[in-house]
């Protein structure tokens, strides 16, 4: 049996081509490595990439890794219909490409991804400060107390905003004098 080659197809390749042809490049790759096929003008070349390039995914067969394209509003894909970026004006969500986010979701404009609402939460309110008035908690009939609270998570774009982390209030003390600064140090 004889092994015939096309006049046109050689063994002595460039760059991971296992076979190639001066017209239309690579014909397969060697193990390992991807072929696909690059466009330059009308002509069509075949390569061989250890990875495929931004904007296709690869597929490994037993004869052949191809690479295949990505869907048009996609950037980089896991599989054709697994998109892992989309291009721009389009949000991510679970693998496709969206131009509006689905109900109960927000558009990122910094990640590009529909992400759930996150509303404000805050603590609980501390206890209520002493009745003071002009820094002091003595001297006075009606003062104000205070409390306070934090913010433990701040809302996305879309969320519930936070709510006043203080409150005070007028409160009524037993008038007490205040105590004479420096008493008895002599």
């Amino acid at each position: 049996l004889v092994f015939s080659v096309h006049p046109n197809v050689s063994q002595g390749c460039q760059g991971g081509c296992a076979t190639c042809s001066d017209y239309n490049g690579c014909l397969s790759c060697k193990p390992r490595l991807f072929f696909v096929l690059e466009r330059i003008g009308m002509k069509q070349i075949g390569v061989c990439l250890s990875s495929c390039p931004s904007g296709y995914y690869g597929t490994r067969y037993p004869d052949i890794n191809k690479c295949a394209k990505c869907k048009a509003d996609c950037d980089t894909c896991f599989t054709r219909n697994f998109c892992t970026k989309c291009k721009s004006g389009f949000y991510l969500y679970s693998g496709k490409c969206l131009e509006k986010c689905p109900d109960g979701l927000e558009a990122n404009n910094h990640t590009m991804e529909c992400t759930s609402i996150v509303h404000c939460e805050t603590s609980e309110w501390s206890p209520w400060s002493p009745c003071m008035k002009k820094g002091k908690t003595c001297g006075f009939k009606r003062g104000n107390e205070v409390r306070v609270r934090e913010i433990v998570q701040h809302p996305s774009a879309r969320g519930n905003p936070c709510p006043a982390t203080t409150e005070s209030r007028k409160c009524i003390v037993q008038r007490k004098r205040c105590q004479k600064e420096g008493k008895g140090t002599k």
